[in-house]
């Protein structure tokens, strides 16, 4: 079982759901950084269960205990390595789950990939609550980033068919409104979709049911010239990390799948120097990155996100221990919906994914 991933930025992800703890590593993080730790935590918060009938009530504080790495808040130089200690687990709610596959989890999968022998308890090392210390590592990123003038941000693309504006629509985001999104547990650019919005996610976990999304990520201030072609390009190293998040099944850069629609005169962004001398596109259709590189617009993509495959409704699935087909109605605390919480996840990588690719001077 891989967690590790990067090359300048090297990350080891490490604990399972209902273990004594979960954690990360991170080696490469420059010597002397100073880390404001209380904005870490508001990332953390972001992302934490149980701050709101939309999301799953099991409560966590994640709060992160730094173990080495780090000293007079600067880090160190050696490899920063944090825990999060797991507080609310009750394992007997997945007692049955240990022979009764859920549909559209990672149980099966998971059960035949290790032999048996993997955590089943709150899906383990494959679950969702194993982001945390990313978004640990992805508050710190964001800090450093933060310092060079970049800043990463997402709204609310959809949660099932209400749609939000894209960012696209907009005439200009600031960096202050991008920052203004993180506190938003619902951001949107049309806040008029909010009740509606909160009204489907409700209606959903009344049913016993779940609904899933698209999230929206922007990145505002990142200059031309970092990435490369092909294996290392930009859209290949966030898509490597997008799609290492829980539930995320498809992303698409800039106009998307619609630029096949349009023609080579329509889709080309085409240049200018504005009143600045500096260089714009007046489009933004290939997402601020062009042969796997970033020409100075923001970098824009979305990603899917799947409906939350532990639902109280009755499912068909099997009992692998008997040999026969079963029925469940999974029992215990989930989300209706990752939407809200995911939001600081793919910012989080987002920002590993652009740390590793400027400390690596790509």
């Amino acid at each position: 079982m891989s967690g590790i991933w990067g090359k300048k930025l090297e990350l080891s992800l490490f604990g399972e759901s209902h273990g004594d703890a979960i954690g990360i590593t991170i080696n490469g993080l420059p010597p002397g950084f100073e880390i404001d730790l209380d904005q870490v935590q508001v990332e953390m918060a972001r992302r934490a269960p149980g701050s709101s009938d939309l999301t799953t009530p099991r409560k966590e504080k994640d709060l992160p205990e730094i173990l080495s790495g780090f000293l007079d808040g600067k880090t160190t130089g050696a490899p920063l390595t944090a825990i999060i200690r797991n507080t609310n687990t009750r394992s007997k709610d997945y007692s049955l789950l240990k022979d009764v596959m859920r549909p559209g989890q990672a149980d099966y999968p998971g059960r035949m990939r290790y032999k048996g022998h993997n955590d089943h308890r709150g899906s383990g090392h494959f679950s969702g609550r194993i982001t945390a210390p990313i978004v640990f590592a992805g508050a710190i990123c964001q800090q450093w980033l933060k310092q060079k003038g970049i800043t990463v941000s997402s709204h609310i693309q959809s949660i099932g068919n209400i749609e939000d504006e894209r960012f696209a629509d907009q005439q200009e985001v600031t960096h202050e409104q991008a920052e203004a999104f993180k506190k938003d547990q619902l951001p949107l650019f049309d806040g008029e979709k909010k009740e509606a919005i909160r009204d489907l996610i409700l209606e959903a976990k009344e049913e016993g049911d779940s609904v899933g999304g698209v999230v929206e990520t922007f990145v505002l201030g990142i200059p031309a010239g970092y990435g490369n072609p092909f294996f290392d390009s930009v859209e290949s190293t966030l898509a490597h990390l997008v799609f290492s998040v829980p539930a995320i099944k498809g992303i698409e850069f800039g106009s998307g799948f619609d630029i096949t629609r349009m023609k080579g005169s329509e889709a080309n962004d085409e240049y200018y120097y504005d009143e600045n001398g500096q260089v714009k596109t007046r489009s933004n259709n290939n997402g601020g990155i062009i042969g796997g590189i970033t020409y100075g617009m923001p970098i824009v993509f979305r990603s899917a996100v799947k409906p939350p495959a532990s639902i109280k409704k009755k499912q068909q699935t099997i009992n692998v221990r008997e040999g026969k087909a079963a029925e469940l109605e999974v029992e215990g605390r989930h989300d209706p919906c990752i939407v809200p919480r995911v939001l600081p996840v793919l910012e989080a990588v987002t920002a590993i994914a652009l740390t590793d690719l400027i400390l690596g001077g790509n």
